[in-house]
Formats: C-alpha cells, structure tokens, sequence
C-alpha cells in the first residue's frame, strides 16, 4: 500500500499519465487556478503510467516544486485502469476525483461535481453531452457499445459517462475491496451503488497531443466491461451451440430421408465440407470465449499486484509538513 499524504486534505485529484508531455504545461496551470479556488486544502496526484517522453521528468520536478502535487511513477505500462486505480490507492481526501491529463475533462466542471456532493451524492459522474474532435466512426461505435453494454450486463452502466467522476471517500474504501485483475473501473462504481448522480458537460477536443486510446484499446476496454459484468457471451455461446446442433440434426434427418426415398441425391464431397468448416469455425469461436472467461479465472487466482510502483514524490515532504503542524498546535 502507498503511503498516505497528511490527514486533513478534503479534495484528491487523481490523473493518470501517459505520453502527454505536450499538454502537461496548460493542465498544471488550470489545476492550480482550480485548486486555488476550492474551500479546503487539496492534492493533485499524477500517475505515470511508463511514458516514453519527458512527461515524467516534469511531473516530478513539479512534485518537488508545489506542496500540493504528488507523482507516482509506475515500473511500467500497466494500462489506464489500472493507473487510475494506483492514484486513487494513494489519495486521501474525502472526496475523490478522477479525470483524465489530455484536458478532454474540463477542471472547471469540478466545482459542478463538489456540489452536487455537498447536496449528499456519494458518486457524481461526468456524462458527455458532446464528443468534440472526434471521428464519425469512434462517435457511432463508442455509442453502440454503451447501449450493447447496458443491454446486456447485469446492472445498469451509465451511457456516456467515462472515468471522469467525483466519489466519496466511503465509496473508495468499498471500491478497495474489488481486487480483480480486469479492471473495468465505470462498472466496478456501478456496481457498488450509493447514492448517484450526473453532471452534464461538452467533451472538448484534445488541448495538444494524440490519443492514448486507438481502436484496438477501445476494443479491448469493450471487451472487459462485457466480459466483467456480463454472462451473456456464455449463454449466447449455449443457444448457438443448441442451434447449431439441432440444424445437423435437422438435416442428418433430411439426408437420410432423401437417401432412402429419392434418387435425385448428388453423391460429392461440397455440402460435408461446407458443414464441417462450419461446425469447426463454430466450435472454435464458442471453445475461445469459454476460454476468455477460464483466462479471466486464471489471471484472478495468481494473485499478483495490480501494479508496482517504481517512485514517489510529494508524499513524504508532505506527510513531514503535517508532523510539523502537529508539533506546533501541541
């Protein structure tokens, strides 16, 4: 476990980092315009999930410079949820917030989140009204699997809504009890409950930069809040068998029927090779998703850390200034 800041702190900003050295000089100066206009004391933890650029050496310069930045760096790429979740192992406020670093979570609309959670909502998420910068393409299929998702997983995922949320250091502590190694953190929230809320924005462009979520990320994101919150693959898996295996049925019937009372049946080789593809192309898609879910298992049951945390800054200078706080009022 991380080591905690100091007792006292009401906002932690968590912002996971990877490879965005070109928007980190315009983020800084909004987070410190925002953390400047709060009514409590807060901290900004930035994680940095094993950037290849200079992200990491400003972050920690940062960290040393201004009292109220702490930085994680990460041993390596551990993924975006993971990261988030690193962060969130080392806040301490009472009140978490988690945005993204590529301004694309506006800083201002927090102020928004921080009331609503002041009214006694323990989750305020961030919904998209609008996707500025964005193709087509990722608009239509980003909406297609949120609508797919909410279809079929077992508990009702919010529909446009990121990681972008403010939640309740209750919430946290629950959310610490999730120990799966598939993280798909917007449904582990949905899931735990309390009492919820949303607040509306327009996503705007990218700042600076490129995307750190091309397609097949996105794809394999989709692909683990199906598979975590979701049986429907398995059961889909059962009536295509079911099906398949009463249309052979059907026509070993009718292959036998033709057989005895017709001599019209072309004797060949096509239909029995078209079959048996089908039947094997079948039986391997269905043997790969049973196997998605066993792979699942395997992953959970060797019980590694999610992540390792390579450096920390901020925390302990931190931690020693609320000692010392401590000393005087004694």
């Amino acid at each position: 476990m991380i080591a905690r800041a100091p007792e006292g702190i009401r906002y932690s900003f968590v912002l996971p980092v990877f490879n965005e050295e070109a928007v980190l000089p315009l983020l800084l100066h909004r987070l410190d315009k925002l953390v400047a206009s709060l009514d409590a004391p807060a901290e900004v933890i930035f994680v940095d999930d094993g950037s290849r650029d200079t992200s990491a050496i400003l972050l920690e310069a940062m960290a040393k410079e201004k009292p109220h930045i702490r930085f994680l760096k990460l041993s390596r790429n551990f993924g975006h949820q993971i990261a988030i979740t690193a962060g969130m192992d080392a806040a301490c406020g009472e009140a978490i917030i988690v945005m993204d670093a590529d301004l694309q979570d506006p800083p201002e609309v927090v102020g928004e989140m921080i009331a609503r959670w002041k009214e006694g909502y323990d989750v305020v998420q961030a919904r998209r009204l609008s996707r500025d910068g964005e193709s087509a393409f990722k608009k239509k299929t980003a909406s297609i699997f949120y609508r797919l998702l909410g279809n079929l997983s077992s508990i009702e995922i919010p529909r446009d809504v990121g990681d972008f949320r403010l939640i309740d250091r209750k919430v946290l502590e629950a959310f610490r009890e999730m120990p799966e190694r598939d993280r798909f953190v917007r449904g582990m929230f949905a899931w735990l409950g309390f009492r919820q809320c949303e607040v509306a924005f327009h996503r705007p462009a990218r700042a600076a930069g490129e995307t750190k979520y091309p397609f097949w990320k996105m794809v394999r994101l989709a692909v683990n809040g199906v598979v975590s919150f979701s049986d429907a693959p398995l059961k889909a898996a059962i009536w295509a068998g079911a099906t398949v295996s009463t249309l052979a049925v059907l026509y070993g019937v009718y292959s036998i029927l033709a057989g005895l009372f017709s001599d019209s049946v072309v004797r060949g080789w096509t239909s029995t090779v078209v079959i048996v593809s089908f039947l094997c192309g079948l039986n391997m898609l269905l043997t790969g998703m049973v196997g998605l879910y066993v792979g699942r298992i395997y992953a959970e049951v060797k019980r590694r850390p999610l992540y390792v945390v390579a450096k920390k800054v901020g925390f302990a200078a931190a931690a020693k200034s609320e000692t010392q706080e401590h000393a005087r009022v004694a």
